[in-house]
């Protein structure tokens, strides 16, 4: 269905309400108690929901912590109270689920009310992404990206793979037929540059490939530190997210295929078994566990594949326990992130028999 579609049928349901800032502060001292909201919480309603006074509110706090670049701030509840600071302060990112999950929302607001504000805001917050993105295909932490470690193409905590399925979900889901054509196409076309980049920057040890690191750079797609404790390395997290984004593309390319064959490969042979990870006396330990699933690093050495550690004072540590407990309880030093690519990549192997390659 076509915009002017949806608006016409949004305009035959509102019964002339509008969609105000005021709504959000008649419904600000019962909501501010409330635990803090998620896109998840909203995506089910039906468009009746984003007509009455609880959608209306809600709609209006989500537009007020828009950024005016078009993103969202990060760690920040959105959804439940309007922003009451200066127009140019809200900060954006693409970092930790920030933009995204907000511009879903607003996309769904439009369909369901036809708010010309919703459409602005998410065709706004569109192309920020679209001009986000590097000419070598990786996106920054955020944009405009500065001089610090957040310019660099940021896979950390997802932010990378969040961004390219929300651009193919725009290009390719019904939910955004309201989107003008060059925006989809542009959308389709970034994703492909993604996909680019994302083969570009795996990591090549002795003419083998292995993983990813979690952030490389913009420029020539080496791997780059970020904090001083996230050193450059092998990420055994992050790569799980690239790995299984590479795994949901329909009618994979050999060079995709041959970069899914080749990081399975490495979470296999990097896997730690007989460990486990638990808490003694409120300090983070590992400790034998014979039967246990085994644990992967966070980090691993470039070219040793040697799980190290490492804490504020930028000291690279082979044991968790020499580094300092702040650090050694703060920070996922370990986990079981891959703990399913076997059984994904069989899956993958069952529904592109030609695509699949023996493992290198």
């Amino acid at each position: 269905m076509d915009a002017t579609k949806h608006m016409a049928r949004a305009r035959a349901g509102r019964r002339g309400r509008s969609l105000t800032a005021g709504g959000a502060m008649v419904l600000l001292g019962l909501m501010s108690a409330a635990a803090a909201a998620s896109w998840r919480d909203y995506r089910d309603k039906p468009d009746a929901w984003y007509h009455s006074e609880q959608g209306a509110g809600i709609i209006a706090n989500v537009l007020s912590w828009q950024s005016p670049q078009g993103s969202w701030p990060k760690n920040t509840d959105t959804w439940s109270k309007p922003f009451s600071g200066a127009p140019e302060k809200p900060h954006g990112t693409f970092d930790n689920s920030a933009t995204t999950d907000e511009l879903r929302f607003v996309a769904r607001a439009f369909r369901a009310t036809g708010d010309a504000r919703c459409e602005q805001a998410f065709l706004k917050g569109l192309d920020h992404i679209l001009a986000a993105q590097y000419p070598t295909g990786g996106w920054p932490q955020y944009h405009p990206p500065g001089k610090g470690y957040p310019r660099h193409i940021t896979f950390n905590d997802g932010a990378m793979i969040r961004l390219m399925i929300f651009l193919r979900e725009v290009a390719t889901a019904p939910d955004y037929e309201f989107v003008p054509a060059a925006r989809r196409r542009a959308a389709r076309d970034a994703v492909d540059r993604g996909v680019r980049c994302i083969l570009k920057c795996q990591i090549i040890i002795d003419g083998r490939r292995t993983a990813w690191c979690a952030q490389h750079d913009e420029l020539d797609y080496r791997p780059r530190p970020a904090r001083t404790y996230e050193l450059v390395s092998l990420s055994g997290s992050e790569s799980v997210g690239i790995l299984r984004f590479l795994m949901s593309l329909d009618d994979p390319s050999p060079p995709v295929a041959a970069a899914i064959a080749a990081g399975v490969a490495w979470f296999e042979s990097v896997h730690l078994p007989g460990m486990r990870q638990t808490t003694v006396a409120g300090d983070r330990v590992i400790v034998a566990d014979p039967e246990g699933p085994g644990l992967w690093a966070r980090f691993y050495e470039i070219g040793t594949n040697r799980p190290f550690f490492c804490g504020r004072d930028g000291v690279k540590k082979y044991s968790l326990a020499e580094i300092e407990a702040e650090r050694r309880n703060g920070y996922a030093w370990y986990g079981t992130w891959p703990r399913t690519l076997p059984a994904d990549y069989a899956a993958w192997q069952k529904k592109w028999p030609a695509a699949a390659q023996p493992a290198p």
